[in-house]
């Protein structure tokens, strides 16, 4: 395994949210998911996911959750942005908690850094996302929501 661990950073933090077991789920995707490779978690604000949404996809709106895969040979995997008022929005409509949903988006964009697209791959990365959300003990996962 190597020394590289995956990180996440706080744009701002949402009140009640602690940082250290959102850091430590992250190195538990690293390890158990993404196969020991490394990534970077953004949590930040609506507005600089709307930015981050326009400059990169061209699409002028906030969004959840979005992922930029690195793109190099390299062992990096590449970067999440999560939008925590997005996610208290989806938390407080599923009645689950903040951090909860935080890692539920957290996973959905490592998947999504993995390569898998759920808009075109027959339903593997909803298979994957059931599988490993039933191992993390998360709730409902955003494809699964998007199914109804």
């Amino acid at each position: 395994m190597s020394d590289e661990q995956s990180s996440v950073l706080f744009h701002c933090v949402p009140r009640g949210i602690l940082r250290r077991p959102l850091r430590l789920f992250a190195l538990r995707l690293q390890q158990q998911v993404a196969g020991g490779r490394p990534f970077c978690c953004l949590i930040s604000g609506d507005a600089e996911l709307r930015r981050l949404n326009r400059k990169f996809r061209r699409k002028d709106f906030a969004t959840d959750v979005l992922s930029f895969p690195s793109g190099a040979s390299g062992r990096f995997l590449g970067e999440v942005a999560i939008s925590f008022e997005h996610a208290r929005e989806q938390a407080a409509e599923r009645r689950h908690g903040l951090e909860d949903e935080i890692r539920i988006l957290m996973l959905h964009g490592v998947l999504h850094l993995m390569g898998m697209d759920h808009e075109a791959d027959d339903g593997r990365m909803a298979r994957a996302e059931r599988r490993w959300r039933r191992a993390l003990e998360l709730p409902e996962g955003l494809i699964e929501r998007a199914g109804r």
